[in-house]
């Protein structure tokens, strides 16, 4: 039998000292099939509770193990604090693993940290307590904290749902299983879902709910600019009711997977091209009916899908990440025809990449007014848009606002 701890390695490994993001080190790295679904749930599971498994092995050392040591370390306690797993099993295969790695050294030290460590006491009443207790950067709690008060817990400890599917057709031979029915037409989310030959043949697809409503907020048009586009899920619902739709991605790799995903789909009236959607391109100026800026965002709405957020993205990148938002918007703006429409939309619940930037466009374009869109998922209404929080909208962390050009 394999070591249950091994693959869990092999994947954190590759996130923790490689800096791949979660979903590509899973897909890069060959699992045991049989133990597929454990291995998931335990590299998700422990980056999700990073910020916690650190503060035991940090309360519980004198010295911080190696880098090696200590995944295995914040593996084992994944397994033993969060998985229930019998103590001999995982502490034998923590120590087991060790000594394969060539660490056979520290193989001592695991196996005595996993027989006796202690969880230490800790102030739930203040920020660093929260930190611990939601495992989450502390300056992702202080600011949700300031922005959604009581509600900041419900938004950090929301457990995704499931997978979301949006069907084309051929529907009713997987609504035998368990779902949740979303707003939207064929959008159904499944606590387990197996892809199969439907996935390629383009009866159905993976995505986001998030993404569903933000296409589905955009009203059908002649010609659309999808200006940050990969994968391209929102440029293929947009071509079901839009005639043209022009995709923007700003690498190469990138642009084929809306390729890909058009192709897979069975849509021909997308073009995607590679381009930087924050440089002014003549050939777009006033050419387009609706603009969509789904921008780069601190993905804070995201985190119960993407622990890894909590684990790469640091408070000085908002600054850096508003720029890049402005940027885009800014020059988006001068490719919308009179009386269309340019929409903003991001992954984030923080006010600053949201609102922010929505009064910060308003006050620096006097030819633009303000038509905040609608939703039938549920969703709280700012001053400038709609905020989608997870724990209210079936999972879905983000923001959408949108503006006229007089």
């Amino acid at each position: 039998m394999t070591n249950p701890l091994c693959d869990p390695y092999l994947i954190l490994v590759k996130v923790y000292s490689g800096g791949k993001y979660l979903k590509q080190a899973v897909s890069d790295t060959p699992i045991e099939p049989l133990n597929r679904a454990r291995t998931v749930k335990i590299v998700y599971g422990v980056l999700d509770k990073d910020v916690y498994l650190s503060y035991i092995i940090d309360s519980n050392t004198q010295s911080k193990p190696k880098s090696a040591v200590r995944i295995i370390l914040k593996i084992a306690l994944y397994m033993l604090e969060f998985m229930g797993k019998h103590d001999y099993m995982v502490v034998d295969s923590a120590v087991e693993l060790t000594k394969k790695l060539g660490k056979g050294g520290a193989a001592g030290f695991v196996n005595s940290f996993l027989r006796s460590y202690k969880i230490p006491e800790y102030d739930e009443h203040c920020a660093n307590g929260l930190a611990i207790k939601w495992s989450t950067p502390l300056w992702i709690v202080k600011k949700l904290k300031r922005s959604y008060k009581a509600e900041a817990e419900k938004i950090l400890t929301f457990q995704p749902l499931g997978q979301c599917v949006r069907f084309v057709r051929g529907e009713e031979k997987y609504l035998t299983a368990e779902h949740i029915k979303t707003p939207f037409d064929g959008v159904y989310i499944f606590p387990n879902f197996v892809r199969d030959e439907g996935f390629f043949a383009g009866d159905y697809t993976f995505q986001s709910v998030g993404s569903v409503a933000i296409s589905a907020a955009i009203s059908p048009v002649e010609r659309v600019l999808d200006a940050c586009a990969a994968p391209g899920g929102k440029s293929v619902l947009l071509a079901n009711k839009c005639k043209e739709v022009v995709s923007c991605e700003l690498h190469d790799h990138r642009t084929q997977l809306i390729r890909d995903y058009a192709s897979r789909m069975g849509v021909s009236n997308i073009t995607a091209i590679t381009c930087n959607s924050s440089h002014f391109n003549k050939e777009f100026e006033n050419a387009f009916d609706a603009v969509l800026c789904d921008v780069p965002c601190s993905g804070t709405g995201v985190m119960g899908e993407n622990p890894d957020i909590k684990l790469n993205r640091r408070e000085e990148d908002i600054a850096s990440l508003n720029e890049i938002q402005s940027a885009i918007l800014n020059n988006c703006a001068r490719y919308v025809k009179e009386g269309g429409k340019l929409y903003y939309s991001t992954c984030s619940v923080l006010p600053e990449e949201n609102d922010s930037i929505a009064v910060g466009f308003l006050q620096s374009h006097p030819d633009f007014e303000l038509s905040v869109p609608s939703s039938p998922l549920n969703h709280r209404t700012t001053v400038y848009g709609l905020q989608f929080l997870p724990h209210i909208s079936l999972g879905a962390g983000f923001y959408l606002t949108s503006f006229i050009k007089k």
